[in-house]
């Protein structure tokens, strides 16, 4: 397990989703769209999944995992590779839900907040993370490899 510096840790939670990269049985990768719930700096995330789809089936045959996130205004962003361990719904512990409740919360304040600011862009009118179901299951991953996507004649 490697152990994630704060700026990371920082930088994850400053974004709305992450991207969750697993392997297919055809060996090809699938790409989905999740919410991180919590990062242990020790070197483990906490990701929701609200469908029991194509990320929980690739996952229960093939744990090997990656996280990725940009800020496109920052011009940064981070790869996170590792192994996946599956929680099921039944064994959350209720805070997680809360967290989870939380985030939701708060990206709809957020939609909203960027609405007002962007009078002539508008963003969804129906707020659709309103009307997301409950989290299926919890991904936690085990983070093995830290890849900055920040070039290198930035840094």
């Amino acid at each position: 397990m490697k152990a994630l510096p704060p700026e990371i840790v920082h930088f994850f939670h400053g974004q709305q989703f992450v991207i969750v990269s697993t392997v297919d049985s055809n060996n090809m990768p699938h790409n989905s769209c999740k919410g991180i719930v919590d990062i242990d700096k020790k070197g483990i995330i906490y990701l929701l999944d609200l469908y029991r789809g194509r990320t929980l089936k690739n996952l229960e045959s093939n744990p090997n995992i990656s996280v990725t996130v940009v800020d496109e205004h920052k011009f940064m962003g981070y790869c996170l590779k590792g192994i996946a361990a599956i929680v099921d719904k039944k064994l959350l512990n209720p805070h997680v839900i809360k967290a989870w409740e939380k985030k939701i919360a708060s990206r709809i304040t957020h939609r909203l907040i960027k609405n007002i600011h962007d009078e002539a862009i508008k963003g969804h009118r129906r707020h659709p993370e309103s009307l997301l179901p409950k989290p299926e299951y919890m991904i936690s991953m085990e983070v093995n490899e830290i890849v900055s996507l920040i070039p290198s004649h930035i840094k």
